[in-house]
């Protein structure tokens, strides 16, 4: 069962035999207010929540995090970390891969001196065999993506997957 800040406050004042006005003073607070939260007709902000925490002496992250249930009691928590989101990009085909990598050796053979196109450092210098791997690298991550984006954004919904 997962609890809201009210429930949350609520079980804390109920676990230390304590009434809603004795909780508004120990918080500094009315018992309306206390009432108010309890039945969560309002929640406070999170600068008073943390206020609230440090002078209940529970966590943070008991009071606002809405993710960890309510095992038995404030000391058995649990802390959870959210699963992690799939990759939203389309899969890259074959003629994707291709067209990359065409696009790739096109843009660093225009990097070349002595070609026509644009030069590292104005042509002064040649670029190492690091820093050309670092760059190939770069741009093909960057082509990659570029590539996965506009298949997201421009393929008609009834075609995707």
């Amino acid at each position: 069962m997962i609890l809201t800040f009210g429930d949350k406050l609520k079980k804390i004042r109920t676990e230390r035999n304590m009434s809603q006005e004795e909780l508004g003073e120990l918080l500094g607070t009315s018992k309306q207010v206390i009432s108010r939260y309890e039945t969560n007709q309002r929640t406070p902000k999170i600068t008073v929540v943390e206020e609230y925490a440090r002078k209940l002496n529970v966590p943070l992250e008991y009071l606002v995090n809405h993710s960890i249930p309510e095992i038995s009691g404030i000391s058995q928590l649990k802390t959870t970390t959210p699963p992690a989101t799939p990759n939203p990009l389309p899969p890259l085909t074959a003629k994707d891969e291709r067209s990359i990598k065409k696009r790739l050796e096109s843009i660093l053979t225009d990097l070349t001196p002595g070609n026509s196109g644009l030069a590292y450092y104005d042509g002064d210098e040649p670029m190492s065999d690091e820093d050309k791997e670092l760059l190939r690298i770069s741009l093909e991550n960057t082509i990659r993506l570029a590539k996965q984006m506009a298949k997201q954004k421009f393929t008609p919904k009834k075609y995707r997957k």
